[in-house]
């Protein structure tokens, strides 16, 4: 394994900080005055790679001054259970979605004995419900979904009369401050400190992506919570004009953040931009994934023919395969996001005005490829002509504008 000493190094880099960004594809490095961008070799651990590429410049600075985050670890796997739909679960997945942690599903505790128990092993539950002076939220038919349940972590964050209750049925549970105050307002700074954490405790069980604290000395964190904290400063870089809406397509997911304006119901937070995460739309990690859900789309294989091929690219590994499944992503996103498939949380995208994209798709798409897909969405979904303006982070560093204020924990 390959290691950089940076304890001898007597031309540390004086001012400024370096910051690493570790993706399921590629990783990218960023000081004062560049960013580099590099594909990962699979052949390599994360570490070998890494300092091969970029080790003297990694060398020039201090482990206090290097800041990593990382995607590469596919995030944590939530569940969470709450009582109502439009508190207890909408706050719960706000907080979790922001905290860069990928929701499996949510679960109405009323209707709990009709929900299936997932099979495979929850990261983390999370169960919420209930204003402080109101107890008796849930009874034994929640003890025994969990007993049916295989997770590693399990955290209440409900109504404090039924924390004791809670502790006394489910073993090691975690009892935090609620997140729903009795103005029904969210309480998110405990919970995301906790979601934070456990993503941290999650890459020190991961040994590829734990050797890179040989280089560093501070937290790594997900890069869709960085990514999301560094929205308010993408004016300073971009022309991007409010409200507007970020997709990250890459290889595994596919991440949406996105401005308060264009929800209905605002949730009220100290967040200026919220995230949502399809785990199942990425294009190269999760092509399977995203080709039944094309499949199952009545207006993909219009836009198919929109786009001058026919299903039998699905079968086809080229380049030309790779750009139809990234403009496929676009319109599936867009569609989950719109009145047209109910889901989470649906979005006002006639009042959107920006489009900003980042991600793997910068390398593959051009910006009229981009802006094609989204004018037949417009056209087909909307029955509008509206045209929002469509941005392309080329040189992938949206990541890096709030650096300073992660690196001082802001």
């Amino acid at each position: 394994m390959s290691q950089i000493d940076s304890s001898n190094n007597t031309a540390k880099n004086s001012q400024g900080k370096l910051l690493i960004d570790v993706g399921s594809t590629y990783f990218k490095i960023s000081n004062n005055t560049d960013i580099e961008q590099h594909f990962r070799d699979f052949n390599k651990s994360i570490l070998d790679d890494l300092t091969y590429k970029c080790g003297n410049k990694i060398e020039g600075f201090d482990k206090k001054d290097i800041h990593i985050c990382s995607s590469a670890n596919g995030g944590l796997s939530t569940l969470i259970i709450g009582v109502t739909q439009s508190f207890s679960l909408k706050f719960a997945t706000n907080i979790a979605f922001n905290s860069g942690i990928n929701i499996i599903d949510t679960v109405l505790f009323q209707n709990i004995e009709e929900y299936s128990v997932p099979s495979d092993l929850i990261d983390v539950v999370i169960i919420v419900g209930g204003i402080d002076s109101n107890p008796d939220n849930f009874s034994d038919s929640l003890y025994r979904y969990l007993e049916n349940l295989t997770y590693s972590n399990v955290v209440f964050v409900g109504s404090e009369l039924d924390a004791p209750t809670i502790k006394e049925n489910i073993k090691d549970v975690v009892i935090l401050p609620n997140i729903i105050d009795n103005r029904l307002h969210i309480v998110e700074e405990s919970l995301r400190e906790y979601l934070t954490n456990l993503y941290q405790q999650d890459i020190e069980g991961k040994e590829d992506i734990k050797d890179l604290y040989t280089i560093t000395d501070n937290q790594i964190f997900s890069t869709p919570y960085v990514v999301n904290k560094t929205l308010p400063y993408i004016h300073t870089k971009y022309a991007v004009v409010d409200p507007f809406i970020l997709l990250d397509i890459g290889g595994a997911t596919t991440d949406i953040h996105y401005s308060k304006d264009l929800v209905d119901e605002n949730i009220v937070t100290e967040n200026e931009y919220d995230r949502l995460v399809f785990k199942k739309l990425g294009v190269y990690k999760s092509k399977q994934s995203l080709i039944f859900a094309a499949k199952a789309n009545e207006f993909v294989y219009e836009l198919l023919m929109h786009l001058k091929v026919t299903e039998n690219i699905f079968e086809v590994q080229s380049e030309k395969a790779t750009k139809i499944l990234m403009q496929l992503a676009i319109f599936l996103v867009l569609c989950k996001m719109s009145h047209y498939q109910k889901g989470y949380i649906n979005l006002k995208l006639l009042s959107v005005n920006s489009f900003v994209l980042t991600g793997g798709i910068t390398k593959v798409l051009t910006v009229e490829e981009i802006e094609d897909i989204i004018s037949f969405f417009y056209k087909k979904i909307l029955n509008s002509e509206h045209n929002p303006a469509t941005v392309l982070d080329t040189n992938y560093d949206i990541w890096t504008l709030s650096a300073n204020e992660i690196a001082e924990g802001k």
